[in-house]
């Protein structure tokens, strides 16, 4: 998985006052978790842009003071109305220990199922996965070449050793359902049929 390094440093002070003060310098105050003990600590928000406005997922390397971290982005806080990011928590990475992420999914081929007038829904844009660090994809490739007119695409076809998915085996992550307009001329075609 790729990875995106932040430089920061660690915060002495965690009270209010000292939070609006970093935020008024352009600094996000954020959190790493998972270790020993939360490390507080603060980043220059154009550091967190690659990281949040991206469809793609990224590891963290957090440099403070000389030593480094690899976390995950775990939660985001914005502000309602300039949308500046205002807290940012982390989950600390170890090679041994499992860890949940939301990996993006790809479909991948043209459905027959198009071909012949259906619509694609792509209902899950995202799944859930469990995984050591090493194991964690890039995103999950979907097939959907063989789908057919109202067929569906399960989180059961995408299984993989390397990962677990956290999802029912039931969920639906892709799937081809007649279009409004297929649908209208096969009405028009079965009224017309009635009528002679």
């Amino acid at each position: 998985m790729k990875s995106i390094t932040i430089n920061g440093s660690q915060r002495e002070s965690v009270g209010k006052k000292a939070t609006k003060a970093l935020r008024n310098a352009g600094k996000v105050p954020c959190v790493l978790y998972g270790g020993d003990k939360p490390v507080h600590f603060s980043a220059e928000a154009k550091s967190f842009k690659p990281l949040v406005f991206t469809p793609d997922v990224f590891t963290a390397t957090i440099e403070l003071d000389g030593t480094t971290y690899s976390a995950v982005l775990q939660d985001i806080q914005f502000h309602p109305v300039t949308e500046n990011i205002l807290h940012v928590d982390f989950y600390q990475l170890f090679d041994d220990k499992a860890v949940t992420m939301e990996i993006p999914v790809r479909l991948v081929g043209t459905a027959k199922g198009i071909m012949l007038g259906g619509a694609l829904r792509h209902n899950l844009r995202k799944l859930r996965v469990k995984a050591i660090p090493a194991n964690l994809p890039d995103f999950i490739e979907a097939n959907i070449t063989e789908l057919e007119i109202g067929n569906k695409l399960y989180v059961t076809e995408l299984k993989n050793d390397n990962y677990s998915l956290l999802h029912p085996d039931n969920t639906v992550v892709a799937q081809v359902r007649m279009s409004r307009n297929a649908a209208k001329a096969v009405a028009e075609g079965e009224e017309t049929e009635a009528e002679a």
